[in-house]
């Protein structure tokens, strides 16, 4: 399958592409015997670059006028649950027992689809498809909360993924802004932070769902994060579990490095991300700021650029 992207590098010798960049109902799939990844510029004219990507790679789309590079990173927007902290499967069992408090049986992989969306559509989805009427969401939100928080998320109780700090404060050695951008309410994000020996203060930024009508996959989190440490989105990075949080950090114009703790390889390559890793500790500096310069580090894997010619 062909997937529309977007360049997501930025010096002074390219143009930022910043349109929708993953497959929408109306995109057209080139048909051929060699894919074509189809984009738009500032001025919507029409770029085709024929690229056939190994099972390996993935294709950044580069409007040329130099040397394709990964381009300048000034910050990185952490996603939480699923990234910095290994609370996915803690959460399902928690709306598990939200849902048993009501008398309607799940599972915690019934869950699963609606990772990252926001946790009233986290456990309304299910109770939608489970035929639950007249489900109260805002109720089953503050439920849900309550057991997840004195159940599974006490302080301390190490929910970090291992490396995840190491990350954090490496990006802070080396200059770069840090921010956590979830779409969980304050009162999760703070329950995890501790729950995995986080100090809130080391982070540039803090940014949970509250407050915002829209929610993964739409851009707001991280475009509210990258104005908050006033970072240019085209020089943010995010790291990201979920499908939809893929998908907004593209469509805030932003590269994604995705790692694959709540979805399959297969399902994370359909989200496209400019990079995938394991989980957050496979993440290196140099994954970062690709930079082959960084001692001990190898080049990324997954990246590769696709140079196209200036076009008039």
């Amino acid at each position: 399958m062909a997937f529309v992207s977007t360049a997501l590098n930025f010096t002074a010798h390219h143009r930022l592409l910043k349109y929708q960049i993953y497959p929408s109902a109306s995109s057209k799939v080139l048909l051929s015997s060699e894919p074509a990844f189809a984009i738009a510029d500032r001025r919507r004219r029409s770029i085709v670059a024929e690229a056939s990507p190994t099972r390996d790679q993935e294709v950044v789309v580069v409007e040329k006028k130099g040397v394709g590079e990964w381009g300048k990173v000034s910050a990185v927007l952490f996603d939480m649950d699923g990234v910095l902290c290994n609370s996915e499967g803690a959460a399902g069992m928690a709306a598990v027992d939200v849902f048993a408090d009501i008398g309607v049986e799940v599972e915690a992989e019934d869950f699963m689809p609606f990772v990252g969306t926001g946790d009233a559509n986290f456990l309304g989805s299910v109770a939608r498809l489970k035929g639950v009427e007249e489900f109260d969401t805002v109720t089953a939100k503050k439920r849900f909360y309550e057991i997840y928080i004195n159940k599974y998320a006490k302080p301390n109780s190490g929910i970090g993924f291992p490396g995840a700090l190491e990350l954090v404060m490496e990006c802070k050695r080396r200059g770069l802004k840090v921010a956590v951008a979830s779409s969980a309410d304050r009162v999760k994000v703070n329950a995890n932070l501790a729950a995995a020996g986080f100090d809130p203060s080391i982070f540039d930024a803090i940014v949970p769902a509250d407050g915002l009508k829209r929610l993964k996959p739409a851009p707001d989190i991280f475009l509210k994060a990258s104005k908050d440490l006033n970072a240019p989105a085209h020089e943010c990075i995010v790291i990201e579990d979920a499908f939809a949080g893929v998908q907004a950090a593209k469509a805030a114009g932003m590269r994604c490095i995705a790692v694959m703790t709540s979805l399959s390889e297969d399902r994370v390559k359909q989200a496209n991300p400019s990079l995938i890793r394991k989980e957050i500790g496979d993440i290196s500096i140099q994954d970062i700021l690709n930079d082959e310069k960084i001692k001990g580090e190898k080049p990324s894997k997954y990246l590769c650029h696709v140079e196209l010619p200036n076009r008039r």
